[in-house]
């Protein structure tokens, strides 16, 4: 993972749109691995939901994206793979994801976006890719790997 978007992530950036946060996520998942989670913290309006919106575009996954709050997750398929995207906002515990049977969803490839990975945080491989979306004093989005 010695890729500039990631040694860019991890440094920490800052995007002035929903185009640019889209444009961002789209590089990074042209890098990441099948198989790879990603844990999205951040809060409201952060940005988490139109970075996963640009990580489908990145995969090749054309159908629209938007945040499963109420379903609690969502498949995107495109381009022979898959995209499992969950909002855990409304659930307590990695039990209650595993309950939703969400490895039987984890055919390769598959990429999973979480929104909200505190809620799950038991149930995260110790590999996922945390991402910390946060506002700055100018209304633009700020994006940092740890």
């Amino acid at each position: 993972m010695a890729s500039s978007i990631f040694s860019e992530l991890r440094a920490g950036a800052t995007t002035a749109s929903a185009e640019e946060t889209q444009a961002l996520a789209a590089r990074l998942a042209a890098e990441l691995p099948p198989g790879s989670v990603l844990a999205l913290h951040g809060d409201l309006g952060a940005g988490k939901t139109t970075f996963v919106q640009g990580l489908a575009r990145g995969l090749g996954i054309q159908e629209s994206v938007t945040s499963p709050t109420f379903a609690i997750l969502a498949l995107h398929r495109g381009a022979g793979r898959i995209l499992v995207h969950v909002d855990a906002y409304r659930i307590e515990g990695g039990r209650a994801l595993e309950d939703l049977m969400i490895d039987e969803f984890l055919t390769p490839p598959w990429w999973v976006a979480v929104e909200w990975p505190s809620k799950v945080a038991d149930w995260l491989p110790a590999d996922a890719l945390h991402l910390e979306f946060s506002h700055t004093p100018a209304r633009r989005h700020h994006l940092r790997l740890r």
